[in-house]
């Protein structure tokens, strides 16, 4: 996923007669050619879907090795602990190794036993890329029949690099499609990805998992999840549109709960892929299919088989107990949120914190404000090792402790069985861009 954002924006940045790309940088890992700073995060929604860009099964004689990130520098031994579903000890990147470019934080911990690996995978690199394009073309004097067009629009910088990076995610897309005719490799995942170019933040999100910052004490939503129901009305559209994709199996329609048979021809609440508040209308013989988004919160589902509504892969998925494909549902292209660094003078606290789901399953928004504040009031404002310590704590606070019925929280509620993985991105002070 990485490369093939990595590619996008080079192709953008560079075409049009740039210089060839800067060599590698001796100072970082991993350094290569395009924009820089690329955290990304792949996350299988369900151990059910298979998995995700790091785990085994499956897949290319390439990939067929289970892997953490490179950056976690993990010896046979150390891997072998970041396994451990019993102890779950949270993993980040050793204090004598290099640190992540501008000194990101980084924490992860493996799930209490749902799968046999971690299904989250991490990477970040810094990268560079030489030369500029210009985007704007002189106005041509319009051709007969093409009237309607008397200049060119324009086209900024930001909208090229979004529309780069949404490029890239159908192209990874299509790669597992292959993959999967090719190689019989079969699930799907989400991702999260942020790109640091030209002084702003770009946040490009498919799935569950969610990136905030924390500016001052202040919550500013850099992603949302993307879940049957914060896309209803999208999927209810398509079922409408094309009701060749519900089989004669389910109605795009919802109600409150499920149509029972003796039901029919009364008033029963219902809504359309237009609305947002209930009507009542007259059950009819086809309300009696089954919904296609049925229950709420985690146990939302599309076609009573997904929880997630973006991400990649998930070719072959099918309706259980049916051969009804889910895959026309599901899209792969991101939302992509971006923020401009230089419109605020940034301290060392305000940071970009991207969460797989493990995370902001059991911690909401405010919790991840009140840990920053609390971790990094503890850390003079110019050490380094601030940013993992507060990942860190991010990650136990949402896995809890063991106890003799799983793992629990302080409030003795239930902690996250998950995987989970943090990173903590300074916008200021020492970690700043440069």
């Amino acid at each position: 996923m990485l490369n093939r954002v990595r590619s996008a924006v080079a192709h953008l940045v560079s075409s049009g007669g740039a210089s060839s790309p800067r060599p590698k940088s001796p100072d970082l890992p991993n350094a290569t050619s395009v924009p820089p700073a690329t955290p990304e995060e792949p996350k299988s929604p369900s151990a059910r879907r298979g998995i995700g860009s790091g785990a085994p099964a499956k897949t290319v004689e390439a990939r067929a090795s289970f892997s953490r990130p490179t950056f976690l520098q993990l010896s046979p031994g150390g891997l072998r602990r970041a396994d451990d579903h019993a102890g779950r000890l949270v993993q980040s990147p050793p204090d004598t190794g290099r640190r992540l470019p501008w000194s990101t934080g980084y924490a992860e911990v493996i799930n209490a036993g749902k799968s046999r690996h971690n299904e989250d995978q991490a990477c970040c690199e810094v990268v560079y890329v030489e030369g500029r394009r210009s985007i704007a073309g002189a106005p041509k004097e319009p051709s007969r029949g093409q009237s309607c067009w008397s200049s060119q629009k324009d086209v900024t910088h930001e909208s090229l690099i979004i529309g780069a990076i949404e490029n890239a995610f159908q192209l990874m897309d299509e790669q597992m499609a292959r993959e999967r005719r090719g190689h019989q490799v079969e699930g799907g995942c989400c991702a999260l990805v942020v790109v640091y170019l030209l002084g702003k933040v770009y946040v490009a999100n498919a799935g569950d998992s969610r990136a905030i910052i924390v500016r001052n004490g202040e919550i500013i939503p850099m992603s949302r999840e993307f879940t049957p129901e914060t896309e209803r009305q999208r999927l209810q559209l398509l079922g409408f549109l094309k009701p060749e994709l519900l089989g004669g199996e389910f109605t795009h329609l919802e109600f409150p709960r499920r149509v029972q048979p003796k039901e029919l021809g009364q008033r029963i609440l219902y809504r359309d892929q237009n609305m947002t508040g209930w009507a009542y209308k007259k059950i009819e013989l086809e309300d009696l299919r089954f919904p296609l988004v049925c229950g709420e919160g985690k146990k939302a589902r599309v076609m009573a088989t997904i929880g997630v509504t973006r991400g990649l892969g998930d070719h072959n998925l099918k309706v259980c107990s049916s051969t009804l494909p889910i895959k026309p549902f599901l899209s792969c292209f991101p939302e992509v949120r971006v923020y401009d660094l230089t419109q605020y003078e940034h301290c060392p606290d305000d940071v970009l914190v991207l969460g797989t789901d493990g995370l902001w399953d059991v911690t909401n928004d405010y919790e991840v404000a009140a840990t920053v504040d609390r971790v990094l009031s503890t850390y003079e404002p110019n050490d380094s090792s601030r940013y993992t310590a507060l990942a860190q704590a991010l990650v136990l606070g949402s896995r809890g402790i063991p106890r003799d019925r799983g793992w629990r929280l302080p409030n003795n509620k239930l902690g996250s069985g998950d995987d989970i993985s943090v990173f903590v991105i300074p916008l200021g002070g020492p970690g700043s861009y440069s």
